[in-house]
């Protein structure tokens, strides 16, 4: 029977609730959490649909997981769809965020959180480790796709190249290889198609830095804070690293609007809280400007995400039609798996790696074990791991 509409806006807003207070971990377990969920226990998604939306997201700015969920939002109820997963999957972290920034503006002190979080991190390993085997198992579908990946791996691991010039050297390069000698569209005109778009966006990348940036600061006003972080959401690529040096450069040395030290708290308030690192924004503003600079700030950062992600998914089954645009799908599917291939043995290294003997922390890397086998063999929810994970951590930290 055919679910109504306010039933899966319901079905949306509670997963994505979900999904929001429990996502530690960054992008890649978000995407993890997210596929446990749409692709494997509701089946709103199958994981062929679910990589092709992976793969073309990482080829546009903003943050990756709050992307995918709102496609999972649009492919699942349409346009109120894509608002409510979209929304639902930010704002407890939005929530949390402003809080955390009302207590340190009131009291000048961030809550210690670090117990928690020691038992959360290989727990949400383990979480990214069963979804990155279940979407290799379905993207490496051929030999040349396994050499794609490989090479991805090394542009980015050895050449230390951009994420998303990788994949898209990945994928230019694999459409090529993966479509010579096989009759189909004119390779001519689908090359000069997909250099035209990719000429296109770098065009529109450069000319809304330019143009967001002519600004003088002299004066501070919501709309140039709000402009500010509508720009970063229009052009960022690479995640957290890349905004703290759009914040650094910009709000620190230029404005003057935050100091060094409020910006090492704001990053910090990013990596200890759950959900998007973008929401780091809602915090500058709340220190900047209080609840109106918090709200912009936040507004300004996530709103090119809907955009974004609202033009690029109808454009998916359209790639997919075409012989050649389909082998550049397959070839930018397979890019995005090595690149949380990537991702994953960083992750495992920060989880697992002490700074002195024995270098290795047995404890998380049981914890990390553990959960892996709960999630691959009995198939137990990412939130009950992560739940279980704080609750190992918060006792250790006090026995040890």
């Amino acid at each position: 029977m055919e679910k109504s509409l306010p039933n899966r806006l319901g079905e949306l807003a509670g997963l994505f609730l979900k999904l929001g207070i429990i996502g530690f971990g960054g992008p890649v377990a978000h995407i993890a959490m997210i596929e446990d969920e749409v692709v494997k226990r509701r089946r709103w998604l199958t994981r062929e649909h679910f990589l092709d939306l992976l793969g073309a997201t990482n080829l546009i700015p903003g943050p990756n997981s709050t992307e995918m969920a709102i496609h999972v939002g649009y492919v699942y109820a349409g346009w109120l769809g894509l608002v409510v997963s979209g929304v639902s999957f930010i704002l407890p972290a939005v929530l949390i965020t402003g809080v955390l920034a009302w207590l340190y503006v009131n009291y000048g002190s961030l809550p210690q959180v670090a117990p928690l979080l020691y038992g959360i991190k290989p727990a949400v390993f383990a979480v990214v480790v069963n979804a990155l085997w279940g979407l290799a198992k379905k993207a490496v579908k051929t030999r040349k796709l396994l050499v794609i990946a490989f090479a991805v791996v090394v542009l980015i691991l050895l050449l230390k190249l951009n994420e998303v010039i990788a994949l898209l050297i990945g994928g230019i390069v694999g459409m090529i290889w993966l479509r010579t000698g096989k009759g189909g569209d004119a390779p001519g005109e689908k090359a000069n198609l997909l250099i035209s778009a990719l000429s296109t966006g770098a065009a529109f990348k450069s000319t809304a830095v330019m143009a967001a940036t002519a600004y003088t600061p002299a004066n501070f006003s919501l709309w140039q804070l709000g402009l500010f972080f509508l720009k970063v959401g229009s052009v960022l690529f690479g995640g957290g690293f890349v905004l703290i040096a759009f914040l650094q450069g910009e709000l620190v040395q230029e404005y003057g609007w935050l100091t060094q030290q409020q910006l090492l708290d704001a990053i910090a308030i990013g990596q200890f809280t759950p959900g998007p690192i973008l929401s780091t924004a809602t915090f500058i503003g709340y220190i900047i400007a209080g609840i109106p600079g918090a709200v912009v700030s936040t507004l300004g950062i996530f709103i090119p995400s809907f955009l974004f992600t609202a033009l690029l998914n109808p454009l998916v089954p359209l790639l997919r039609s075409s012989k050649w645009t389909s082998a550049f799908l397959d070839a930018v599917n397979v890019g995005a798996v090595a690149l949380m291939f990537v991702v994953t043995l960083q992750l495992g290294i920060a989880t697992f790696k002490l700074s002195q003997a024995p270098f290795i922390d047995f404890l998380a890397v049981a914890i990390a074990i553990g959960s892996t086998v709960l999630a691959i063999r009995y198939k137990i929810n990412a939130a009950w791991l992560v739940l279980g994970g704080a609750l190992i951590g918060w006792g250790a930290k006090i026995l040890i």
